[in-house]
């Protein structure tokens, strides 16, 4: 009986420390390091009312930071800063440079370049059966002319031994703009004679020499934006996972862009050397609300290949419609080697407050020259490969390189527009 009860405890306690016993999150310390250099150009630039040069360059540089805190919480910081070069805001001033001025011409001024910096908090807790994941996150990030604060949360459950996953999350962003208006506007502010300041004194007016712009400054440049995203995520089969996603958005505040210029139909044009002077600047209204769904459908071929599909449909109150469909197909080469080619299509309808170069009335209530907004079809081609070492063989300092990830990307509308972007990112384990 002394050897049956020492057996059966012993036994209880080495029970209780393999139900005690969890696996942690995240094991170390991972970095990332990603950048990207991205260009585009095209002739409907909307700082130049739908009419000009859209060049710009992007550099931006991103690292990332995840540290588990214990078995269950893992700590995420993402800090990032992107710089750009851009021919069409530079155009908010074209007088500042040492050339003529002109639309497809970018100046040489001050506005022609800025950075924009963001910095992430995150923290995500894992329940011990890990079924249940709370996550919580703040952002903060500014640049010349605008600042955001954002915050919100997530709930994630698996079900059905973690095949099911439903998961809901909400944030919330508090944006400031510091309102920059195209500098042939700015003495006519609050219905200012304009024409008797300083900066007309010393330039001479062509074509409509009464040159009679409507202005007037924004008196509130706040924005704020609430999100709502719904996640289902089901394994269908030992090769096939599919998921479902429902995104509601609502913005309220400043939605117009305060440098982008609009050229009326009904108003004679005037020009300063060869710039047109705006006729008003973007109105749009004042809030916007948007839906989107979509799904995505994930095919284990086999151990070399998968093919990962999605299509999203998005719909919201100023008359947009659009469709997303694309695919990737990872292909491995090797263990350490993949490849991965892919497509992707879009198509949209037009904003209704969307108009063409001169093709608004000085009439109309709200009106935008920003392409963004027009009717377009637009197709993307992409390749990538990636290398994964997941012994962490190669090694800097502490710092263990698990994989390495290069992609490129490859974009043209049917409205002039195209770009490009190169992108990079290089993921360390912390010995």
């Amino acid at each position: 009986m002394i050897m049956l009860l020492t057996v059966s405890g012993y036994a209880q306690q080495h029970q209780d420390s393999v139900k005690t016993y969890k696996k942690r999150v995240l094991e170390a310390t991972e970095i990332d390091f990603l950048t990207s250099y991205y260009s585009q150009d095209g002739d409907n630039a909307a700082v130049s009312g739908g009419l000009g040069t859209e060049e710009l360059t992007d550099v931006t540089g991103t690292l990332v930071v995840a540290i588990p805190l214990n078995d269950d919480d893992v700590l995420t910081i993402d800090a990032g800063i992107s710089a750009y070069t851009s021919a069409s805001s530079s155009n908010v001033d074209p007088f500042d440079g040492e050339q003529t001025a002109d639309p497809f011409v970018a100046s040489s001024g001050a506005s022609r370049s800025d950075v924009w910096a963001n910095f992430t908090g995150s923290y995500s807790h894992s329940s011990d059966d890990r079924n249940t994941i709370v996550s919580g996150k703040f952002s903060v990030s500014a640049e010349y002319d605008y600042s955001s604060i954002g915050f919100g949360g997530g709930l994630t459950k698996l079900f059905n031994e973690k095949n099911t996953e439903i998961s809901v999350n909400a944030n919330v962003y508090l944006d400031t703009w510091n309102s920059i208006y195209p500098i042939e506007l700015r003495p006519f502010a609050s219905g200012a004679n304009g024409l008797a300041n300083g900066f007309f004194s010393n330039k001479t007016i062509t074509g409509n020499g009464n040159y009679n712009p409507v202005f007037e400054k924004f008196t509130d440049e706040s924005r704020k934006s609430y999100t709502l995203g719904l996640g289902f995520s089901q394994i269908l089969h030992k090769n096939l996972q599919g998921a479902l996603m429902l995104d509601f958005v609502r913005q309220e505040g400043l939605l117009s862009t305060p440098f982008q210029r609009v050229y009326f139909a009904d108003v004679a044009n005037s020009f300063i050397e060869d710039f047109q002077l705006a006729d008003a600047i973007e109105q749009l209204p004042d809030s916007r609300f948007k839906i989107v769904a979509g799904g995505r459908l994930n095919w284990y071929v086999n151990e070399s290949v998968v093919v990962r599909s999605y299509y999203r449909y998005y719909n919201d109150d100023w008359g947009i419609r659009s469709h997303t469909a694309s695919v990737e197909v990872p292909i491995k080469i090797t263990d350490q080697f993949t490849v991965y080619p892919s497509y992707r299509y879009y198509n949209q309808t037009a904003a209704d407050y969307f108009f063409g170069y001169e093709e608004a009335l000085s009439t109309n209530t709200y009106y935008t020259s920003d392409y963004d907004l027009s009717e377009y079809s637009a197709n993307q081609l992409g390749i990538g490969v990636s290398y994964t070492d997941i012994f962490t063989s190669l090694h800097i300092w502490k710092l263990g390189l698990k994989s390495i990830d290069l992609k490129f990307y490859k974009y043209d509308r049917d409205t002039t527009f195209n770009s490009s972007i190169v992108t990079a990112g290089f993921k360390f384990v912390m010995d």
